[in-house]
């Protein structure tokens, strides 16, 4: 445990360092990482051994009171998360992968990065995502269902299964596409720590373990973006779709509703608190404004331009 601390710290520092490079205050970034941790609860995140992500939340732009939406499950927040809007626009309140719905209706980021001429990814650890995925906005998306595992999760009255992928397995596939083909945006969803709440309970020494080896695959996805020598031009955004309790989420209560927002990279204040409110929609509409595509005037998000100078 001490030498994967210690690597996670040293991929880090390159990280981090790299971006001390060459910036301008003048442009804004060319690549941007969205992250998510999902059930990434920040009371728990703060028991947990995460090296990287507290040296990202230090060194750059931080709220650990940033909100989701209700409801706070899975596949409502992330599309509220990618496309900036609550669910009374974006209509998505269900959470599981159906068929039959269909994609979501409203544009994602995806569809305006890709309007604009830019390339797109997405590497997520559940198949529910694919609601996300509309016809011709994604370069790739990659769901690594030959590798997925079955967990159980209980649903409302009764458990159902659902085939998840290991954050280290996500961060690997992630790894490779970047280092080829340097998304101009890209998202990636580490499952690990919502698996094992679900299981054994927010807080748990399971839950735990699972954010540390959450912490371990971001240190890989790091490090692809500085091998690929991307890093000054880019913006890494670590974030969740909600929280926990007990062994569920999905309320109004702080435990559920209450997630990080963390910047760092190109323009990123240094060490800097973010004292207003951050909701999950103002990812999407940093994300954009950060890649210079106009910001729909009909998001319920707005970007987070504290966090930059």
């Amino acid at each position: 445990m001490r030498k994967l601390a210690l690597v996670c710290r040293l991929v880090s520092f390159i990280f981090l360092g790299s971006f001390a490079l060459n910036l301008s205050a003048a442009q804004r970034a060319e690549h941007v990482f969205i992250i998510s941790i999902d059930g990434g609860k920040p009371a728990v995140i703060a028991q947990s051994a995460m090296p990287v992500l507290n040296r990202l939340a230090r060194e750059g732009a931080c709220s650990w009171t940033a909100t989701t939406i209700y409801p706070s499950v899975t596949l409502p927040s992330h599309t509220s998360m990618l496309t900036g809007v609550g669910p009374k626009k974006h209509k998505i309140r269900w959470n599981s992968w159906r068929p039959r719905k269909g994609v979501v209706r409203v544009p994602t980021v995806f569809a305006d990065a890709k309007a604009a001429g830019l390339s797109t990814a997405m590497f997520v650890g559940k198949e529910k995502f694919r609601h996300l995925a509309q016809p011709g906005t994604l370069d790739c998306f990659d769901y690594g269902e030959d590798l997925a595992i079955t967990a159980g999760k209980p649903c409302c009255l009764k458990p159902r299964k659902s085939s998840t992928l290991l954050a280290a397995q996500v961060a690997q596939r992630a790894s490779v596409y970047i280092l080829e083909h340097k998304p101009n945006l890209c998202f990636i969803h580490f499952t690990d720590a919502d698996d094992t709440g679900h299981k054994y309970g927010w807080g748990s020494p399971n839950q735990i373990q699972a954010f540390a080896d959450v912490d371990v695959a971001l240190a890989v996805v790091l490090k692809a973006i500085a091998d690929a020598g991307i890093a000054n031009e880019s913006v890494v955004i670590v974030t969740a779709d909600h929280g926990g309790h007990r062994k569920t989420h999905g309320g109004k209560s702080p435990d559920d509703m209450t997630i990080p927002w963390i910047a760092l990279g190109r323009d990123v204040k240094i060490h800097f608190p973010i004292t207003a409110p951050v909701s999950i929609c103002d990812t999407a509409a940093t994300a954009l404004w950060l890649l210079n595509v106009p910001v729909p005037e009909w998001f319920d998000g707005t970007p987070v331009t504290s966090a930059f100078r």
